[in-house]
């Protein structure tokens, strides 16, 4: 039917021209933030790029939510400020026929939300807390990025190594800072080269020296050495740390007892319950008085937005404190608030009214035709 092809259009090219909206300004958010992590030294330079897919995949699911979102409360805006919605209901077309062609665009993009939500964004996670995992077993002297300063793990040394060394296992005119209680040591060598021993890796330094200051005396001792050794920290472990309750499957998250687990199985159906929802509240609710414009449906659409994702949140909060049940947090949260949307399209589709009352109304409302006898006597 043309009136299902023109909506289904006219939603496709409004969902995916705001989702390329929202996607460039989170990207761009995202990306800053990562390179001032690596800045910092909580994560590898070469590692920005993985970092910035995983975090974006985790990101995705509430732009495709609020994109939709979007696309529903334009076109539905439009319709009425065009008065194209008047022409469709004086042809007999109810607002809840609208539903079709809105759900027939809506379900592909509830489909890949739902395998974003259940199946990407905890792998993502998982690949993101293994960089996370990797990067901070690394040793202190792999930290460093060469031709800059870096501090170790725990914060009581300073690295500085050369720009010609490879940054991993050998790195040339090294300068080490090292802080432990009263004492601050500089040491400085022209090379040092990683060595595992056991369970701990050393650094063994070659030609230098070493300046040792007592900070509450100020006293100085220097030394030279030909060899010198460093423990820089464990050796690498192959096992990644455990699990957050974000990087758990979702059949995992299914067998769980746990509250924090429930909780976030909690938010992962209601982010995706919350969509279908938010397309119901849309429809239930739009703006229809014409002399308001446009930008007064935006606004309404992120605070109605907004609102929802906070109680997502509280939701969740809740859950986990056990102020909820898993079941009550989600059916007695979600499924209140779509049967309020129907409920609302119910009343607004005027679908209430008896079959003589709009006809009474509309006569009422009609402005009076004078009769044939009144004509007559004006005329005379």
């Amino acid at each position: 039917m043309l009136f299902d092809s023109s909506l289904r259009r006219e939603l496709w090219r409004g969902f995916v021209g705001t989702l390329v909206v929202l996607l460039t300004v989170v990207l761009t958010m995202v990306l800053i933030r990562v390179l001032g992590q690596a800045a910092k030294g909580s994560v590898a330079l070469a590692d920005v790029s993985l970092l910035l897919g995983y975090t974006m995949i985790a990101q995705v699911p509430t732009l495709i939510t609020l994109a939709l979102f979007v696309a529903v409360v334009a076109m539905l805006a439009r319709l009425h400020r065009d008065s194209e919605m008047v022409v469709w209901q004086a042809s007999g077309v109810r607002l809840s026929r609208l539903l079709k062609p809105i759900w027939q665009m809506a379900w592909p993009v509830l489909v890949a939300l739902g395998v974003l939500l259940l199946v990407a964004r905890p792998w993502g996670q998982q690949q993101t807390q293994v960089l996370k995992d990797r990067f901070e077993r690394r040793s202190d002297i792999a930290r460093v990025a060469p031709g800059q300063f870096q501090s170790s793990a725990d914060g009581k040394r300073v690295f500085f190594i050369d720009s010609h060394s490879d940054g991993e296992r050998t790195g040339k005119n090294v300068f080490i800072v090292l802080s432990e209680g009263d004492t601050e040591a500089v040491v400085s060598a022209r090379e040092g080269q990683i060595e595992t021993i056991g369970a701990q890796r050393y650094l063994n330094l070659r030609q230098g020296e070493r300046v040792e200051t007592t900070l509450s005396t100020g006293e100085k001792t220097r030394s030279r050495f030909a060899q010198a050794q460093i423990l820089v920290g464990d050796a690498p472990v192959g096992n990644a740390g455990e699990l957050g309750a974000r990087g758990t499957p979702t059949l995992a998250l299914f067998n769980s007892t746990n509250r924090k687990m429930q909780a976030e199985l909690v938010w992962r159906l209601g982010t995706l319950w919350s969509a279908a929802n938010l397309v119901l509240i849309a429809l239930a609710s739009v703006n229809t008085q014409v002399r308001r414009g446009n930008a007064w449906s935006m606004v309404w659409a992120l605070l109605v937005f907004v609102a929802y994702y906070n109680v997502l949140t509280l939701t969740q909060a809740w859950v986990t404190s056990g102020k909820l049940s898993s079941t009550a947090g989600l059916f007695g949260i979600h499924g209140v608030i779509t049967m309020g949307a129907l409920a609302m399209l119910w009343w607004r589709d005027g679908a209430w009214r008896k079959p003589g009352d709009g006809d009474a109304d509309t006569d009422t409302d009609a402005p009076s035709t004078p009769s044939a006898s009144a004509v007559q006597g004006a005329g005379a």
